[in-house]
């Protein structure tokens, strides 16, 4: 039996271009087949799928690299949640840029490991061109790590923090993101003092208040682009509290945080230069293949915790003589160069270029909510901040809008999220596909009402065009809808 192919050195390329045809020609018959955005049927009629097409995962003998990438591939392509899709819009799961993808190959086939020098020569300048770059977009001589996602930066924050203050109390609004109380927890902190947020943003005066109850220093944590609407809290009052209590202020901007790269967007993110760290998110609105995680300091020094030796990885004389020390970069030790991606598409794209992509999606998410504000069957939360926008149909209660989103799941038509905000439940699309069109958001929402058909008598309306609040019906055109789903639970 030959040794298969190795996909480095200057063979490797040779042995990769066929089975990357096949690769390629199995997500494009694995996407033709799903023939939307979710696989029909759902979790138990995926899962029978997938164990059809892979039964024997592990048999006598191989079936070959043509056979095994065509049948798994496929059938992961056939039953993906594809965020390229248009009606994909449930997650901060983005859609992710082709050159991305294509220089994510080459951090595979080269296979180099963050962790000490002789394992990642090139990759380790790269990184650090990738984490100074970015963090410089904050603080003229920060630094940053590259993680997991945020929930590691976030963890990474309350790390760092308890290790240069000792173990505050942590102080965070109600929207905060999970992250934070799991890493609490992790980290043997007590819980965090949670903040009402009737608003959807943490209040100042509440934050001013609770750091005046406290007495004495405290972590506090605000929040750039909320998981359920995209609210920014309002950052330079919060800076402001932190000032005179001595806080010290984690921003977790995982979301919000690439508006940086726009000029039109990026005072939203005023006072984010005044945090401590910050948690940023190149896999969300930054079109990365997952992970493309940071955490930005502002003082390079507050790094110095993880500093951390095994003679192996980063011996005292091998670094007394010259060779970096990348151990303590990360409390991962084998770590794939997840900034080569980032920095092709940072090169590639530029400001601009990043910025265009950015104004795109919060533009459709603007679209998207004057089309539900002017409906007469729907009902828009709020204006959106970013680019998720959250509504319901009228009427509906939450039993209601809980259906309505395993209907359109179950049948594969739309992937919306849910999320809960003043008292209720709410549909939630997260747009962060910049090629989609004003036919797309239309579909989205007609495909949507149709959804609710089965839980209401009133007459039902898919024409997006015609029936509004502020425009006549006389004479409009008729939207082209898509044939009703039917019902959860419904054979077909």
């Amino acid at each position: 039996m030959h040794s298969p192919p190795l996909a480095g050195g200057t063979a490797g390329p040779a042995a990769l271009r066929p089975l990357l045809d096949v690769v390629l020609d199995a997500l494009h018959h694995g996407a033709k087949a799903r023939g939307g955005p979710l696989p029909k049927g759902g979790p138990e009629a995926v899962a029978q799928r997938v164990h059809a097409a892979a039964r024997d995962i592990l048999p006598t003998h191989g079936t070959g690299a043509e056979e095994a990438l065509t049948t798994v591939v496929r059938a992961l392509a056939e039953g993906a949640a594809d965020p390229a899709e248009p009606h994909c819009a449930a997650h901060l799961h983005t859609p992710p840029l082709a050159l991305a993808a294509a220089a994510d190959l080459a951090a595979s086939a080269l296979n180099p490991s963050l962790d000490s020098w002789d394992q990642a020569p090139a990759a380790s300048a790269l990184e650090t061109l990738v984490t100074q770059a970015i963090a410089h977009e904050i603080w003229p001589h920060g630094d940053a790590l590259i993680t997991t996602g945020g929930t590691e930066s976030n963890q990474l924050a309350l790390l760092l923090a308890r290790e240069h203050h000792g173990p505050l109390p942590i102080v965070c609004g109600a929207h905060t993101h999970h992250s934070i109380h799991r890493a609490a927890w992790l980290l043997g902190l007590p819980q965090p003092l949670v903040i009402p947020t009737p608003t959807g943003t943490t209040d100042p005066t509440a934050l001013d208040d609770t750091l005046t109850r406290l007495g004495h220093r405290a972590l506090v944590v605000a929040t750039a682009g909320t998981t359920d609407t995209g609210a920014i809290d309002p950052l330079p009052a919060i800076a402001d509290v932190c000032a005179r209590h001595h806080a010290h202020l984690h921003v977790d901007a995982a979301y919000g945080g690439p508006l940086l790269f726009s000029d039109r967007h990026r005072p939203q993110l005023a006072g984010l230069d005044r945090a401590h760290t910050v948690t940023l998110d190149l896999h969300k609105l930054g079109w990365q293949p997952v992970a493309a995680g940071l955490l930005a300091v502002a003082d390079p020094h507050h790094l110095t915790p993880l500093t951390h030796t095994a003679d192996y990885l980063n011996a005292d004389d091998d670094t007394h003589h010259g060779l970096p020390d990348l151990l303590g970069r990360s409390l991962r030790t084998t770590r794939r160069p997840d900034a080569l991606k980032i920095a092709v598409t940072l090169r590639a794209l530029g400001r601009d270029g990043l910025a265009h992509l950015i104004d795109r999606v919060c533009a459709h998410a603007t679209t998207l909510a004057q089309l539900i504000d002017e409906h007469l069957q729907l009902e828009l939360h709020a204006r959106p901040t970013i680019s998720t926008v959250l509504f319901r149909p009228h009427h509906a209660t939450d039993e209601d809008v809980a259906h309505i989103r395993r209907t359109l799941l179950t049948h594969g038509t739309a992937v919306l999220g849910r999320a809960h905000a003043d008292g209720r439940l709410w549909l939630k699309a997260t747009l962060l596909n910049p090629h989609l069109t004003p036919h797309d958001l239309h579909t989205l929402l007609a495909t949507t009402l149709l959804a609710t058909a089965p839980l209401t008598t009133a007459p039902l309306t898919t024409n997006l065009n015609a029936p509004t609040r502020n425009a006549p019906t006389r004479n409009a055109p008729t939207l082209n809808a898509p044939t009703p789903p039917p019902t959860e639970g419904t054979p077909q």
